[in-house]
């Protein structure tokens, strides 16, 4: 019910994901980043415990490839789970189910991932992939680029009604972690306007909460 792409940037050290499904607020259920480790994406017949405990694995030293072979080693039901992780190195790994739901596949390169399942079209991670790796600039434009082309060749069989956009950088809180939840019309075309209009602001939120007497002023309403 999900397709998404996992990235890092290895000039910035950025990781990120980019995600979309039918369900409601995928991104608050699948998405996981941290700061200097990496970045999971959990879902099919989703788990979120499995989303923080892979980046604790992978903090501890492993790679991607052994965190998957651990968690498909001790977590719960995995036969239904679909999980992708993206580490430090670039090194990518994805792991499905034998009960991912519909039709389902998964694609690789270095530096980045991509997986569905209940699919449109086989193609789809495919495409993501091929769509990041020839993208430039920010990495949040790559992988929400990356999201579009999905989209545009399948996506989800069923009508997509939430997206979403996670990165983290160098801070402990993510740096972008913009949601839209639900919607009746397309949650990608949302979720593109609201990366438009956060993207400049970016570096104004980070200098707010670590040095916020440098910071650029905020305009507030007056009060009535």
């Amino acid at each position: 019910m999900t397709f998404s792409i996992l990235g890092h940037c290895p000039q910035t050290g950025m990781f990120g994901l980019a995600i979309s499904s039918s369900s409601p607020a995928v991104a608050a259920r699948c998405a996981f980043a941290r700061a200097g480790v990496g970045v999971v994406a959990t879902q099919n017949i989703t788990d979120p415990r499995l989303g923080p405990h892979a980046l604790d694995i992978m903090a501890s030293g492993a790679t991607a490839s052994e965190t998957l072979a651990i968690l498909e080693r001790v977590g719960s039901h995995m036969e239904f789970r679909q999980l992708l992780a993206l580490g430090a190195s670039g090194e990518s790994a994805i792991y499905s189910g034998t009960k991912v739901l519909g039709c389902w596949s998964e694609a690789q390169c270095e530096d980045a991932a991509a997986a569905g399942d209940l699919l449109a079209d086989v193609n789809v991670p495919e495409t993501m992939i091929l769509q990041f790796r020839n993208a430039s600039g920010h990495i949040g434009d790559r992988l929400v680029r990356a999201l579009r082309a999905g989209l545009d060749a399948g996506g989800e069989k069923d009508p997509l009604h939430s997206a979403g956009l996670l990165i983290v950088d160098k801070q402990s809180w993510p740096l972008v972690d913009l949601r839209i939840d639900w919607t009746k019309h397309c949650p990608i075309a949302a979720l593109e306007e609201a990366w438009d209009i956060y993207k400049p602001q970016i570096e104004d939120y980070v200098t707010r909460a670590l040095a916020p007497g440098m910071a650029p002023s905020c305009e507030v309403a007056e009060e009535m």
